[in-house]
Protein backbone atom coordinates (compact mmCIF):
# COMPACT_ATOMS: atom_id res chain seq x y z
CA UNK A 1 0.00 0.00 0.00
CA UNK A 2 1.29 3.16 -1.16
CA UNK A 3 1.86 6.06 1.89
CA UNK A 4 0.33 9.28 1.05
CA UNK A 5 2.56 12.69 1.40
CA UNK A 6 0.49 15.47 2.42
CA UNK A 7 1.42 18.91 2.60
CA UNK A 8 2.29 20.78 5.67
CA UNK A 9 -0.08 23.63 5.93
CA UNK A 10 -0.90 26.72 8.30
CA UNK A 11 -3.56 24.34 10.63
CA UNK A 12 -1.42 20.90 10.39
CA UNK A 13 -0.75 19.11 13.74
CA UNK A 14 1.42 16.23 13.37
CA UNK A 15 2.13 14.11 16.17
CA UNK A 16 3.18 14.73 19.19
CA UNK A 17 2.66 14.04 23.14
CA UNK A 18 0.97 16.76 24.60
CA UNK A 19 0.06 17.44 27.68
CA UNK A 20 -1.81 20.92 29.10
CA UNK A 21 0.38 22.14 32.29
CA UNK A 22 0.34 24.61 35.37
CA UNK A 23 3.47 27.01 36.29
CA UNK A 24 3.69 28.43 39.42
CA UNK A 25 5.10 31.27 40.25
CA UNK A 26 7.19 32.30 43.50
CA UNK A 27 5.20 35.36 44.07
CA UNK A 28 1.90 32.66 44.07
CA UNK A 29 0.35 33.14 40.89
CA UNK A 30 -0.91 29.73 38.62
CA UNK A 31 -0.11 30.43 34.85
CA UNK A 32 -1.41 27.96 32.15
CA UNK A 33 0.63 25.94 29.54
CA UNK A 34 1.57 23.18 27.07
CA UNK A 35 3.73 20.93 26.89
CA UNK A 36 4.69 19.03 23.41
CA UNK A 37 7.30 16.38 23.19
CA UNK A 38 8.59 14.20 20.39
CA UNK A 39 5.90 11.19 19.69
CA UNK A 40 8.18 8.39 20.69
CA UNK A 41 11.90 9.03 21.52
CA UNK A 42 13.03 11.64 23.99
CA UNK A 43 13.66 15.23 23.19
CA UNK A 44 17.24 16.41 21.64
CA UNK A 45 16.50 20.12 23.01
CA UNK A 46 14.26 22.44 24.14
CA UNK A 47 12.43 25.29 23.21
CA UNK A 48 10.86 27.82 25.80
CA UNK A 49 8.23 29.87 24.19
CA UNK A 50 8.02 33.87 25.45
CA UNK A 51 5.35 35.56 23.99
CA UNK A 52 4.60 39.11 22.93
CA UNK A 53 3.17 41.38 24.40
CA UNK A 54 -0.29 40.50 25.40
CA UNK A 55 -1.89 43.86 25.50
CA UNK A 56 -1.09 43.74 21.72
CA UNK A 57 -2.66 40.16 21.48
CA UNK A 58 0.43 37.67 22.39
CA UNK A 59 -0.24 34.91 23.69
CA UNK A 60 1.47 31.56 23.83
CA UNK A 61 -1.01 30.15 20.63
CA UNK A 62 0.95 33.39 18.44
CA UNK A 63 1.00 31.72 15.47
CA UNK A 64 4.66 31.01 15.23
CA UNK A 65 4.85 29.49 18.76
CA UNK A 66 1.47 27.31 17.46
CA UNK A 67 3.44 26.11 14.70
CA UNK A 68 6.73 25.26 16.35
CA UNK A 69 4.20 23.15 18.85
CA UNK A 70 2.38 21.35 16.56
CA UNK A 71 5.21 20.73 14.09
CA UNK A 72 8.69 20.33 15.97
CA UNK A 73 8.34 17.68 18.05
CA UNK A 74 7.61 15.45 15.02
CA UNK A 75 9.69 17.34 12.49
CA UNK A 76 12.99 18.15 14.96
CA UNK A 77 12.46 16.11 18.25
CA UNK A 78 12.42 19.12 20.14
CA UNK A 79 10.32 19.96 23.33
CA UNK A 80 7.88 22.87 22.97
CA UNK A 81 7.13 24.60 26.00
CA UNK A 82 4.28 27.24 26.10
CA UNK A 83 2.66 29.27 28.66
CA UNK A 84 0.43 32.25 29.01
CA UNK A 85 2.33 34.83 30.72
CA UNK A 86 0.70 36.57 33.72
CA UNK A 87 -3.31 37.87 33.25
CA UNK A 88 -2.52 36.29 29.74
CA UNK A 89 -5.70 34.69 28.30
CA UNK A 90 -5.77 32.67 24.85
CA UNK A 91 -7.72 28.74 23.92
CA UNK A 92 -5.87 27.02 26.60
CA UNK A 93 -7.12 29.68 29.34
CA UNK A 94 -6.29 32.76 31.62
CA UNK A 95 -2.77 32.49 33.49
CA UNK A 96 -3.49 34.56 37.03
CA UNK A 97 -1.83 37.82 37.77
CA UNK A 98 -2.39 40.92 35.44
CA UNK A 99 0.40 41.96 32.80
CA UNK A 100 3.56 43.74 34.44
CA UNK A 101 5.20 45.49 31.95
CA UNK A 102 7.86 42.95 32.26
CA UNK A 103 8.40 43.49 36.11
CA UNK A 104 6.56 40.46 37.60
CA UNK A 105 7.22 38.50 34.49
CA UNK A 106 10.31 37.95 36.00
CA UNK A 107 8.60 35.30 38.08
CA UNK A 108 7.05 33.80 35.41
CA UNK A 109 10.35 33.46 33.35
CA UNK A 110 11.76 31.45 36.23
CA UNK A 111 8.73 28.97 36.87
CA UNK A 112 8.88 27.92 33.03
CA UNK A 113 12.59 27.50 33.27
CA UNK A 114 11.92 25.55 36.60
CA UNK A 115 9.42 23.58 35.44
CA UNK A 116 11.79 22.29 32.29
CA UNK A 117 15.32 21.54 34.34
CA UNK A 118 12.48 19.76 36.84
CA UNK A 119 10.73 17.89 34.19
CA UNK A 120 14.46 16.46 32.80
CA UNK A 121 14.28 18.26 29.51
CA UNK A 122 17.43 19.01 27.91
CA UNK A 123 19.11 21.54 26.02
CA UNK A 124 16.72 24.52 26.91
CA UNK A 125 16.84 27.72 24.77
CA UNK A 126 14.46 30.27 25.21
CA UNK A 127 12.47 31.24 22.34
CA UNK A 128 11.41 34.81 22.50
CA UNK A 129 9.37 36.81 20.29
CA UNK A 130 9.03 40.47 20.23
CA UNK A 131 8.16 41.57 24.24
CA UNK A 132 9.08 38.06 25.25
CA UNK A 133 12.71 39.17 23.58
CA UNK A 134 13.10 41.48 25.84
CA UNK A 135 11.84 38.82 29.13
CA UNK A 136 14.55 36.75 27.48
CA UNK A 137 17.32 39.50 27.70
CA UNK A 138 16.28 40.76 31.45
CA UNK A 139 15.27 37.58 32.87
CA UNK A 140 16.46 34.19 31.35
CA UNK A 141 19.99 33.92 32.41
CA UNK A 142 20.05 31.31 34.17
CA UNK A 143 21.91 28.38 34.65
CA UNK A 144 20.04 25.95 33.11
CA UNK A 145 19.90 28.20 29.73
CA UNK A 146 21.91 27.03 27.29
CA UNK A 147 21.02 29.83 24.48
CA UNK A 148 18.74 32.35 23.59
CA UNK A 149 16.92 32.72 20.41
CA UNK A 150 15.05 36.22 19.55
CA UNK A 151 12.68 37.03 17.21
CA UNK A 152 11.88 40.84 16.61
CA UNK A 153 13.90 41.86 18.97
CA UNK A 154 12.36 45.53 19.46
CA UNK A 155 15.28 46.31 22.11
CA UNK A 156 12.23 48.36 24.16
CA UNK A 157 12.55 46.93 28.09
CA UNK A 158 15.94 45.41 27.86
CA UNK A 159 18.73 47.42 28.74
CA UNK A 160 22.21 47.61 27.99
CA UNK A 161 23.43 46.12 31.14
CA UNK A 162 21.01 43.25 30.42
CA UNK A 163 22.93 43.00 27.21
CA UNK A 164 26.38 43.13 29.13
CA UNK A 165 25.26 40.43 30.87
CA UNK A 166 24.56 37.59 28.36
CA UNK A 167 27.66 39.06 26.63
CA UNK A 168 29.93 38.37 29.85
CA UNK A 169 27.72 34.71 30.15
CA UNK A 170 29.10 33.76 26.29
CA UNK A 171 26.04 31.41 25.76
CA UNK A 172 25.14 32.19 22.08
CA UNK A 173 22.22 34.45 21.30
CA UNK A 174 20.78 34.71 17.59
CA UNK A 175 18.25 37.53 16.89
CA UNK A 176 16.13 37.35 13.19
CA UNK A 177 15.76 40.59 12.34
CA UNK A 178 12.46 40.75 10.07
CA UNK A 179 13.63 43.68 6.56
CA UNK A 180 10.65 45.89 7.47
CA UNK A 181 10.86 45.50 11.35
CA UNK A 182 8.18 47.93 13.05
CA UNK A 183 10.59 48.76 15.74
CA UNK A 184 14.55 47.18 14.93
CA UNK A 185 15.91 46.66 11.43
CA UNK A 186 18.66 45.10 10.55
CA UNK A 187 21.33 47.69 10.48
CA UNK A 188 20.65 49.34 14.07
CA UNK A 189 19.91 45.39 14.78
CA UNK A 190 23.41 44.61 14.16
CA UNK A 191 24.58 48.38 15.98
CA UNK A 192 23.16 47.67 19.11
CA UNK A 193 23.73 43.64 19.53
CA UNK A 194 27.44 44.51 18.80
CA UNK A 195 27.79 44.50 22.55
CA UNK A 196 27.24 41.19 22.39
CA UNK A 197 29.97 40.19 20.78
CA UNK A 198 28.75 36.11 20.41
CA UNK A 199 25.39 37.71 19.04
CA UNK A 200 24.46 36.27 15.68
CA UNK A 201 21.98 38.99 13.76
CA UNK A 202 20.39 37.14 10.80
CA UNK A 203 18.15 39.75 8.90
CA UNK A 204 14.58 38.15 7.37
CA UNK A 205 14.95 39.38 3.91
CA UNK A 206 11.22 40.48 3.13
CA UNK A 207 9.80 39.69 6.28
CA UNK A 208 7.96 41.97 8.95
CA UNK A 209 7.27 41.64 12.45
CA UNK A 210 4.47 39.22 12.61
CA UNK A 211 6.72 36.62 10.73
CA UNK A 212 3.10 35.94 8.21
CA UNK A 213 4.28 33.93 5.51
CA UNK A 214 7.60 33.71 7.27
CA UNK A 215 7.37 31.09 9.94
CA UNK A 216 8.91 28.34 8.02
CA UNK A 217 11.95 30.44 7.52
CA UNK A 218 11.86 31.28 11.50
CA UNK A 219 11.12 27.31 12.46
CA UNK A 220 14.19 26.37 9.56
CA UNK A 221 16.59 28.75 11.67
CA UNK A 222 15.60 27.61 15.02
CA UNK A 223 16.11 24.48 14.30
CA UNK A 224 19.50 24.84 12.52
CA UNK A 225 20.53 26.31 15.93
CA UNK A 226 19.46 24.22 18.64
CA UNK A 227 18.98 20.84 16.89
CA UNK A 228 22.27 21.05 14.53
CA UNK A 229 22.15 17.37 14.02
CA UNK A 230 18.58 17.54 12.31
CA UNK A 231 18.32 18.54 7.94
CA UNK A 232 17.10 21.88 7.18
CA UNK A 233 14.91 23.11 5.32
CA UNK A 234 12.71 21.23 7.23
CA UNK A 235 9.79 18.89 5.31
CA UNK A 236 6.87 20.62 3.82
CA UNK A 237 5.31 17.30 3.50
CA UNK A 238 4.11 14.37 6.02
CA UNK A 239 3.79 10.73 5.14
CA UNK A 240 2.30 10.04 8.74
CA UNK A 241 -0.82 10.58 10.59
CA UNK A 242 -2.25 14.57 10.96
CA UNK A 243 -4.68 16.72 11.77
CA UNK A 244 -6.04 19.93 11.54
CA UNK A 245 -5.96 22.49 14.03
CA UNK A 246 -9.02 25.13 14.57
CA UNK A 247 -7.24 28.80 13.79
CA UNK A 248 -10.48 30.46 13.67
CA UNK A 249 -9.99 31.29 17.87
CA UNK A 250 -6.58 32.97 16.69
CA UNK A 251 -6.99 35.05 13.83
CA UNK A 252 -8.45 38.30 14.89
CA UNK A 253 -5.59 38.45 17.71
CA UNK A 254 -3.05 37.25 15.12
CA UNK A 255 -4.08 40.35 12.76
CA UNK A 256 -4.57 43.22 15.59
CA UNK A 257 -1.39 41.76 17.74
CA UNK A 258 1.12 44.74 17.14
CA UNK A 259 -1.66 47.59 16.83
CA UNK A 260 -0.03 50.92 17.41
CA UNK A 261 -0.77 50.49 21.45
CA UNK A 262 1.43 52.98 23.44
CA UNK A 263 3.59 51.23 25.71
CA UNK A 264 6.34 52.37 28.49
CA UNK A 265 9.29 51.65 27.93
CA UNK A 266 11.85 51.59 30.79
CA UNK A 267 12.52 55.34 30.32
CA UNK A 268 8.73 55.95 30.59
CA UNK A 269 8.00 54.36 33.56
CA UNK A 270 10.85 56.01 35.38
CA UNK A 271 9.24 59.07 34.68
CA UNK A 272 6.11 58.27 35.98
Amino acid sequence: MTQVSNQIRANSVLPARRTDIELHTADGLTLVGELALPPQDAPVATLVCLHPLPTHGGMMDSHVFRKAAWRLPALAGLAVLRFNSRGTSSVRGRSEGEFSAGEGERFDVAAAIEYAEFADLPNIWLLGWSFGTDLTLMHGLDPAVVGAILLSPPLRFAEPAHLAAWAESGKPVTALIPEFDDYLRPAEAQRRFAAVPQAEVVPVAGAKHLWVGDAETVLDEIVRRVAPGVAVPLPRTWDGPMSDGDMSAYADRTVAAFADVPVAGPEQRRAQ
